[in-house]
């Protein structure tokens, strides 16, 4: 008796979605045991790709189910891994492998009988999400082909886009061999002049830390290929001669009347998206106070007494809640899937200090978000309200 892996995730997953392994026993009178159980040990690691650990992480079992395997899906302990912030880890990923097993009773006093090992192979995981109508998970699919069409970039951000002088922002790039594809190059393209420059992509070290490398969206970043001022410009990833994603297409703005406010969220693919909201901000302050009455007078003197600066009410505790209130400019109804995954994403930065680098962190406030589109609205704008991570004062 042997059992055999009939259904893999992909060779990289998105861990807040299925990723679903299922286990089948060939052999059907072995599994009229009741003591019969699939077993799926879970390997979990960083670092080299060769570098998993000897021993399992995590132990699953599972009854057969009523078409006589056993379904497992590891997307919760996966998920739990990632911690870090993408401010801090722009490549968080994780190799995952199951070792697959069958174990029973040939009595009830008996020990468990193991049957032999199969290995899943290693596969690769990211801190994203899937979404409903989107394919399963499941080899041979890859993120070359998953339905979006972006892959290896990893944003579903639209494919023309607008920037303002002085923004800069990078997107991420999934750079491991897949499928014998491999991500190399990245070309940018001037669309004013046609000129074309190469930026050739950081490879992978067969390393965790090395999956992903990011890309300069805009000028201002140091290795964008450009040394002029462009005001068009395309870019896209390629292996060699072959092109891997969709161009995405960046146009630049004319100056605003207002400042704009440039926001940053971590997407569904654990990466950057970004947007100028141009129409006027605002920024409030709210004061939180908590007060005592003191005692006054001078009560361990020999003699009563008080000072004219006493008051009979103290501030003890004295905070503040700082909002942001951003609008977008007019925009098309390519941006709705992006502002979806602003709506939902745990992670969002204020670059309130471009050339400097300095971002604060937001919380998202606004809970509805009524899609628009050009056919019915027309015209469409959109407004956000965020409180400020970070207060007036500093207290840890």
């Amino acid at each position: 008796m042997a059992v055999s892996i009939i259904q893999y995730p992909s060779n990289l997953t998105l861990a807040q979605s299925p990723i679903v392994y299922v286990v089948s026993e060939s052999n059907s009178q072995a599994l009229t045991s009741s003591s019969y159980q699939y077993v799926a040990e879970l390997y979990y690691w960083t670092g080299s790709l060769s570098n998993s650990s000897s021993a399992a992480n995590y132990t699953l079992q599972k009854y057969p189910n009523p078409s006589g395997v056993g379904q497992f899906d590891i997307s919760r302990v996966v998920g739990s891994l990632f911690t870090d912030l993408r401010q801090e880890n722009s490549s968080s990923l994780y190799w995952t492998k199951v070792d697959a097993y069958e174990q029973y009773k040939t009595s009830p006093t008996s020990s468990f009988v193991t049957g032999s090992h199969v290995s899943s192979g290693t596969r690769a995981s990211i801190d994203g999400y899937q979404l409903f109508q989107d394919t399963l998970q499941v080899y041979p699919n890859n993120l070359y082909a998953l339905d979006t069409g972006w892959a290896p970039i990893l944003t579903d951000g639209p494919a023309s886009q607008s920037f303002n002088e002085g923004d800069t922002g990078r997107l991420g790039v999934y750079v491991v061999t897949v499928t014998g594809v491999t991500p190399d190059r990245v070309i940018y393209q001037d669309n004013d002049t046609g000129t074309q420059q190469t930026l050739m992509l950081s490879a992978w070290a067969g390393t965790s830390e090395t999956a992903i490398t990011t890309i300069p969206l805009t000028e201002e970043e140091s290795d964008f290929p450009f040394a002029g001022n462009l005001t068009d410009y395309s870019f896209a990833v390629y292996d060699g001669a072959v092109q891997l994603s969709n161009s995405i297409t960046m146009t630049s703005e004319c100056t605003k009347k207002y400042p704009p406010v440039r926001i940053a969220w971590k997407n569904r693919y654990g990466q950057f998206d970004y947007f100028n909201f141009n129409l006027v901000s605002k920024q409030s302050m709210k004061s939180e106070r908590s007060r005592y009455q003191p005692q006054i007078g001078s009560w361990g003197s020999r003699t009563l007494n008080y000072n004219d600066y006493d008051s009979s009410i103290q501030n003890y505790i004295t905070d503040s809640t700082l909002k942001l209130i951003v609008n977008t400019d007019y925009v098309s109804e390519d941006y709705n899937e992006i502002f979806k995954q602003l709506m939902v994403s745990d992670e969002i930065y204020w670059l309130y200090d471009q050339p400097n680098n300095k971002v604060k962190p937001l919380a998202l406030d606004t809970s509805q978000f009524n899609i628009k589109t050009n056919v019915v609205d027309k015209l469409i704008q959109y407004s956000f309200e965020f409180t400020q991570g970070q207060g007036y004062k500093l207290i840890f």
